[in-house]
């Protein structure tokens, strides 16, 4: 395994944490990515109730509307590539067509093989069906809910791509949930624990002023001034 600048149990203690919060904490301890790196359009989630997920991005292109022109990217070759990581995975694969969600990659079948090769999710501006017959567990973020395949298959995979805004590249670190996705730098990862619970206890401070019966703008004022700089 790669050396890293984290492990899995790293990972597992940012799932207690919605994405919005991650997005917070990354303001802190990545204040240089602050306006990128994350969706940007809505998304469809398959299962809204669902914790957050975190994992390694397993990236690839696709194509829906028309058929193949020329050599085609071997889905096996793709299970393979989604299988061979040393920690849980989220697949982020962009829709290059220019509608993108013309066909459905996944359905019942795919997110059911996703889940054995070790995936917890997957955010796309493609498309998705089968949603009553979806592997239970495992996530979806997509563009929207089509019927038919089409001409769907795999373009590349391994390269950078751009989901809604969010570049992503292979192994890059995603925590995703109903709000959206976001890439976590791997020199993050272990900051970010602690860049929350600061702004945590900043936000408490307004939070308590306001949520009392005495609450007046000029103890808003005060407490603004103690917290400090917050959105």
């Amino acid at each position: 395994m790669a050396d890293r600048a984290f492990d899995w149990s790293d990972l597992e203690a940012l799932r207690r944490f919605d994405t919005p919060t991650i997005c917070n904490g990354l303001e802190l301890v990545a204040p240089e990515r602050r306006a990128i790196g994350f969706t940007t359009e809505p998304l469809v989630c398959i299962d809204p109730a669902a914790p957050p997920i975190v994992g390694l991005a397993r990236v690839g292109t696709l194509r829906a509307r028309e058929a193949p022109r020329g050599a085609v990217a071997d889905r096996r070759d793709w299970y393979d590539y989604v299988a061979a990581a040393p920690m849980p995975t989220i697949v982020v694969l962009q829709d290059l067509d220019d509608r993108p969600g013309y066909g459905a990659f996944w359905g019942e079948v795919h997110s059911t093989v996703h889940k054995a090769l070790g995936a917890l999710g997957c955010v796309t501006n493609g498309s998705f069906r089968d949603i009553d017959a979806w592997a239970p567990g495992f996530q979806m973020l997509g563009g929207r809910i089509g019927p038919s395949h089409a001409h769907m298959h795999l373009v590349d995979f391994g390269r950078p791509v751009n989901v809604f805004g969010m570049q992503a590249g292979h192994d890059d670190v995603i925590h995703a949930d109903r709000h959206g996705a976001v890439v976590i730098p791997a020199e993050a990862v272990r900051r970010l624990p602690a860049a929350i619970d600061l702004l945590s206890r900043r936000e408490a401070v307004i939070l308590d002023v306001c949520r009392d019966p005495g609450f007046t703008p000029a103890k808003l004022r005060a407490a603004l001034a103690a917290a400090g700089e917050i959105h």
